[in-house]
């Protein structure tokens, strides 16, 4: 197993797995996506569009042409104009955002909800276009880790947090419902982006706390 320490860092608790400081409430808070409820409001809420790597861009054109004709035209001419991608206020590399929130990707189909009826939800058009086997690329990092945060500090040290969001308020009452940490949630996402011996000493570390910082 990685060696791994727990330190408070400003009053909270951290957990430090190799180059990685993990908030704790990672492991003791619960969540679970519910579209259902929220349609998808994560892809058009918010002020800026989803972080991505350079790599993560690359793949973003290469598949263009596969997700174009879900686009909405004004995501379309955003693309056209200023291409998938811009630099935020924060210096970070985002996707583009069409009217100063939505995602560019965004593509809108009918699913049922929890109580029958049939309603209009926000889809990843890169997500879709993957599960249909029209891509073999399914969406940035940054997405699928949601509602973790991931961000490179000055020393180079990689820092996990949890992004509460009022959008995702069902995500966690079903999360609590389901007794399903963060962590868990999150296992295929957390694994692609950091290995497996990676998740495998996270687990272990949530396994041992003890019962007063659970």
């Amino acid at each position: 197993m990685i060696p791994y320490k727990i330190q408070p860092i400003c009053t909270k608790m951290i957990i430090e797995i190799e180059n990685t400081l993990v908030s704790m409430d990672i492991i003791t808070e619960c969540f679970c996506c519910d579209l259902g409820k929220c349609k998808g409001r994560c892809c058009i809420e918010g002020d800026a569009g989803a972080p991505v790597t350079l790599d993560e861009m690359a793949q973003i054109e290469d598949n263009l042409d596969a997700v174009w004709s879900d686009l909405s035209a004004s995501a379309q001419s955003v693309i056209d104009a200023q291409g998938v991608a811009y630099t935020d206020v924060e210096g970070e590399l985002v996707t583009s955002i069409v009217n100063g929130k939505d995602c560019v990707f965004t593509c809108y189909q009918d699913l049922e909800t929890p109580d029958g009826t049939v309603e209009n939800c926000c889809l990843c058009a890169y997500e879709r276009a993957y599960r249909a086997g029209k891509t073999r690329w399914c969406k940035p990092i940054s997405c699928a880790l949601y509602p973790i945060r991931v961000k490179t500090l000055k020393n180079g040290i990689t820092a996990l947090t949890y992004n509460r969001w009022e959008v995702c308020r069902d995500a966690v009452e079903k999360g609590r419902r389901m007794n399903l940490p963060i962590y868990k949630f999150l296992r295929e996402p957390l694994v692609a982006r950091f290995g497996e011996q990676w998740y495998k000493t996270l687990c272990e570390v949530a396994r041992e706390l003890p019962d007063n910082l659970k």
